[in-house]
């Protein structure tokens, strides 16, 4: 068995597969048994047949195509299912996480750890408003979630092969990976880094996947948010009814005055936006839902390359 399997998941990454593959390959080659498994999540530009010229001219290197853009979560879960080493290190082509981490990775996987991931310490590379943005997810989802996930980390990690295999086959479709990295439990330690800009393109996540992203993470990490809302409403009632008290306490007392518009419509208002927040989470979990139970693959695989 070989020691490391590097799983990568690639969407239009065509400038990045040989700058990456050669930064690895200083780092690996002569020092370990290792293959790579790059995942390639229905690119659209040259990044598959980036892969294949290097296919051919490296057994080590293994190809995992999809049909269609499945997403990341879906292309790490196929990469760490189809590894087959001693460990499995999972980490993006951009090379903004350094490859030379691997070497303490492994040397923490030999103590013992069997989940090392990698914390950014330094995150200047991003803008004020995304590092604003990443603190505030995380310290909503961890008051929120039942397994916090660690500050700062993110797919970057090495996994023993059973971790690997039990993330890999949790039969969720809407995957959140730091969260079932997390799940999984086993010996866990952080290896501090900071975090370098990409060497090349650009980055495939906009503010908007970042949302969906997020909100996926908390739904699917948290039934909080459902009961929150179970409270809220009686909290709301409550206020409601007191209301109706002093209403009615008005009329006995000081008889009844021409209602004012303003008060009516804000009123109003109040309870329809409270009405309408809450079948909005309703439907935010109902639509996990959906799509769980149509019992859908992840993902489908349209060929495979030297395995």
């Amino acid at each position: 068995m070989k020691q490391l399997s590097v799983v990568v998941p690639v969407y239009n990454e065509e400038e990045m597969i040989a700058l990456f593959f050669d930064a690895a390959e200083r780092v690996l080659s002569g020092r370990y048994e290792y293959e790579y498994v790059f995942v390639n999540d229905g690119s659209r530009d040259g990044t598959l047949s980036a892969l294949k010229k290097l296919a051919l001219q490296y057994p080590c290197v293994k190809i995992i195509s999809f049909s269609r853009n499945f997403g990341k979560e879906a292309a790490v879960t196929a990469g760490l299912a189809a590894a087959q080493a001693q460990a499995v290190v999972v980490m993006d082509a951009d090379l903004q996480d350094p490859v030379e981490l691997i070497d303490v990775f492994w040397q923490k996987f030999q103590e013992g750890y069997e989940n090392v991931y990698g914390q950014r310490t330094d995150r200047s590379s991003d803008s004020f408003l995304k590092r604003f943005t990443a603190q505030s997810f995380y310290k909503i989802y961890n008051k929120l979630a039942d397994f916090p996930i660690p500050y700062n980390t993110g797919d970057f990690r090495l996994l023993s092969l059973r971790a690997a295999r039990a993330v890999a086959e949790l039969p969720e479709r809407e995957r959140f990976m730091k969260g079932l990295f997390s799940w999984v439990g086993y010996k866990s330690v952080a290896v501090p880094y900071a975090r370098a800009p990409r060497a090349a393109g650009k980055t495939k996540w906009n503010w908007w996947n970042l949302w969906n992203f997020a909100l996926g993470g908390l739904t699917s990490a948290a039934t909080i948010p459902l009961k929150l809302w179970t409270y809220a409403g009686l909290g709301v009632s409550l206020f409601a009814f007191i209301f109706a008290g002093w209403i009615a306490y008005k009329k006995l007392v000081w008889g009844n005055p021409v209602s004012g518009y303003a008060s009516i419509m804000v009123t109003l208002l109040f309870f329809s936006g409270v009405q309408l927040i809450t079948l909005g989470v309703i439907g935010e979990y109902l639509s996990r839902i959906f799509v769980e139970v149509k019992r859908r693959p992840p993902y489908l695989v349209d060929e495979k390359i030297n395995f």
